[in-house]
């Protein structure tokens, strides 16, 4: 299950809605796959973008890239008459000059915009347990918490009455984070293979003193998770988009971010091994290869 998908689940399931869930997809299938995961009579599928706004009064979009988010606002923002008054919640991980332009474009409308990108592996998500950064105008933010903590999530980062592009900026530093754990884990594993320490000793550390995404993200490695899935858990062109987002923000800022720009380095190996089908978690098959072992464990 996505993250997507879990937070549809549990919108469906703990959000007390007095109507089904409307699901578009682009794929139109994945839609009617969602659906079926879903409890009977409580979501419906549309295949058309401007039927799901006309008849919903929030609507939750979350696209893998900027250019995508823009499209389909573009698309819906262009439905004279029939956005004024509704409530528009964005999850992406976009660049937050794309927040703040996509907030003007539907705010011009006469209908709402939220910001509300979340933390979180699908399997948060499928249990609830994201954290969502909300930003936008606090009558707006008020709409959507009751979807949010609780509900898709753990808790809440509220940045109620602040311009919404400060949320995807919290959220494209915090993935910069996630992005130097991971490389630190591969470093650390491939440090422990050569040097005779081995990744199960250094394992039994990582569980001991960093449990949760450290630990998770250690056993993947261990198993060759990153390199077996059939649909990868991080997408390296995700990864990728949101390191370069990172970075040229720090550049805006006059600040280095060295670790992200070496972590970078390494995905760029991932693409150039997997393709489309690489993950982040792959950042260990590049670390292996420079130091003269298979990618794959």
């Amino acid at each position: 299950m996505t993250v997507e998908q879990g937070m549809a689940k549990n919108i469906v399931e703990k959000g007390n809605l007095d109507k089904p869930l409307i699901i578009f997809n682009r794929t139109e299938q994945k839609a009617h796959d969602l659906s079926a995961k879903l409890p009977p009579g409580k979501s419906t599928v549309t295949a058309s973008l401007e039927d799901a706004v006309a008849k919903a009064d929030i609507i939750f979009t979350c696209l893998g890239d900027d250019a995508a988010i823009m499209d389909t606002i573009a698309i819906t923002s262009a439905l004279k008459g029939q956005v004024e008054g509704k409530t528009f919640v964005d999850c992406s991980t976009v660049h937050p000059d794309t927040t703040n332009m996509l907030a003007e474009r539907v705010q011009s409308k006469g209908a709402a915009f939220v910001a509300c990108p979340v933390f979180g592996a699908p399997a948060m998500a499928e249990g609830g347990q994201l954290i969502c950064v909300l930003a936008g105008p606090a009558s707006a933010v008020e709409k959507v918490k009751p979807y949010c903590k609780g509900v898709m999530g753990r808790a809440n980062i509220d940045f109620s009455d602040q311009k919404q592009g400060k949320a995807t900026l919290l959220k494209v530093i915090g993935n910069t984070m996630i992005l130097n754990m991971v490389e630190s884990l591969a470093e650390g594993h491939t440090m422990a293979e050569q040097s005779g320490l081995g990744t199960k000793d250094l394992h039994q550390f990582i569980e001991t003193m960093f449990p949760g995404p450290y630990t998770a993200y250690s056993g993947r490695m261990m198993a060759g998770d990153y390199y077996k899935r059939d649909e990868p858990l991080f997408a390296v062109d995700l990864a990728r988009k949101d390191a370069k987002h990172a970075l040229h923000l720090a550049e805006s800022a006059g600040v280095r971010m060295k670790d992200a720009e070496v972590a970078d380095g390494h995905l760029a190996d991932v693409q150039k091994h997997m393709g489309s089908k690489g993950d982040l978690a792959g950042i260990y098959g590049a670390v292996r290869q420079e130091a003269g072992l298979k990618f794959e464990v």
